[in-house]
């Protein structure tokens, strides 16, 4: 009997201890998805269907990475087909990384307002059930009042014809999505974008905000920016003189939708800028530069290459060859070789993507509007090649204020020691080591 009820006692045991191991697998609230950077901060919502809600963060500055998966259910591991069909509890969410000194969690909060609806408790649009119910998951103390102060303003903003009645519920456990569905928007950009316009989502945003939609994100910068270090020194930035103006730029696509960018005038008055010939160097012949066809690219171009620069996509954030880049060089574009930016203006911007306080010289890329998700962004493309190279944001350091954010994929990095023997000896003076 005392046999019997020891190995009653110590199965107990092992399947409450079973039990405790299996919870605390599931309680770290990091994905396998995370970046690998202490430094960012972590937020979790729901607003539908997670394809759409991790494209909308995904386009917002300072986001690193969002995440689609499963949150606000009670079965461990659960499977889309599972949570789908509604039994398990849970409903699709977003796990968010940021850099907090880069975006607050206020300005989370209103690119959340500008992706959902908070008046629909029963699921988002197109898509009904508990399974698709909106929700605010806070980590910390400070994020639920942050939260309970951002649903207060919005309800106080009437703009809906609806109570605005989305949960705010503390976090608890966040399950990554398949691997099919992270990056969805990217990934099957045709399906996604056919998705999103019969969904009414867009539609329906539209109609609640208009012109409020597209906000200035920069207003929900921090102060202080601790992951810039020590910006004081700057040598190589000394000659740059009247950057508030730019006169140069007047003439480029796009010009007139970027909201907030000041006159930017003076870009001429660079070292060595206003005389510089695109078709002097020998790596780069504007002139003699006829860009290859699509099936000649899909050949000489990587996969990633070839939907980033051709079909306008993006890459993972700390997944990429240069994000982290440090040596001194040149970056050219992978198509045609075109020089595009120097490793002097290079600083690390905390997004996971290498990131550029202004190009080499104004007239080498062209902006263009970009209203394909949830805020207005300037696309950058490069002048000859026409290549897709990524976005430009009004949150980077002085004496620019821009954040040119490229993609590691459209680019080519020339190390200086090697620059003369690439023929871009002209160049060298424009190099210098990176700002961080």
């Amino acid at each position: 009997m005392k046999q019997t009820l020891l190995y009653s006692g110590l199965l107990i045991a092992m399947t409450f201890a079973g039990i405790q191991v299996a919870a605390s697998n599931h309680s770290d609230h990091n994905s396998q998805y995370a970046p690998n950077d202490p430094s960012l901060a972590v937020a979790t919502f729901a607003g539908g269907c997670f394809w759409c809600v991790e494209a909308g963060f995904e386009a917002l500055p300072g986001v690193a990475e969002a995440v689609s998966g499963y949150t606000g259910g009670s079965e461990m591991n659960p499977s889309y087909k599972d949570v789908s069909g509604g039994r398990t509890g849970h409903t699709e969410a977003v796990q968010v990384y940021y850099d907090p000194d880069i975006i607050t969690y206020e300005g989370l909060l209103q690119g959340l307002w500008r992706m959902m609806d908070p008046t629909d408790a029963n699921g988002q649009f197109v898509d009904r059930g508990a399974q698709y119910r909106p929700g605010i998951f806070y980590h910390t103390p400070e994020q639920q009042t942050l939260a309970q102060e951002a649903k207060q303003a919005l309800i106080a903003e009437d703009r809906y014809e609806k109570p605005v009645i989305i949960e705010i519920e503390p976090f608890e456990v966040f399950y990554d999505a398949e691997e099919y569905h992270q990056d969805y928007h990217t990934e099957n950009p045709i399906r996604y974008k056919f998705y999103t316009h019969n969904s009414g989502r867009y539609q329906f945003i539209d109609a609640v905000w208009g012109e409020d939609r597209y906000i200035d994100y920069s207003q929900f910068r921090p102060m202080d920016m601790n992951n810039m270090g020590d910006m004081g020194d700057m040598d190589s930035m000394d000659s740059m003189d009247g950057m508030d103006g730019m006169d140069d730029m007047d003439n480029m696509d796009g010009m007139d939708s970027m909201d907030g960018m000041g006159d930017m005038d003076n870009m001429d008055n660079m070292d060595g800028m206003d005389s510089m010939d695109m078709s002097a160097g020998p790596g780069f012949n504007a002139a003699t530069f006829t860009k290859p066809s699509e099936q000649v690219l899909e050949q000489r171009l990587s996969d990633i290459q070839f939907k980033v620069t051709q079909e306008d996509g993006t890459e993972r954030a700390f997944n990429n060859v240069y994000w982290d880049e440090k040596r001194e060089g040149l970056y050219v574009d992978i198509v045609s070789g075109e020089p595009l930016f120097s490793s002097r203006d290079k600083y690390k911007s905390g997004t996971g993507w290498p990131s550029f306080t202004q190009p080499i010289a104004s007239d080498v890329v062209t902006e263009h509007e970009d209203r394909g998700l949830f805020s207005v962004r300037t696309e950058i493309r490069s002048r000859y090649a026409d290549s897709h190279l990524g976005h430009v944001f009004t949150d980077g350091p002085q004496p620019t204020g821009l954040r040119y954010c490229m993609n590691s994929a459209a680019l080519r990095f020339i190390p200086k020691d090697e620059m003369v023997a690439e023929g871009y000896a002209d160049y060298l003076a424009m190099v210098a080591p990176p700002i961080s």
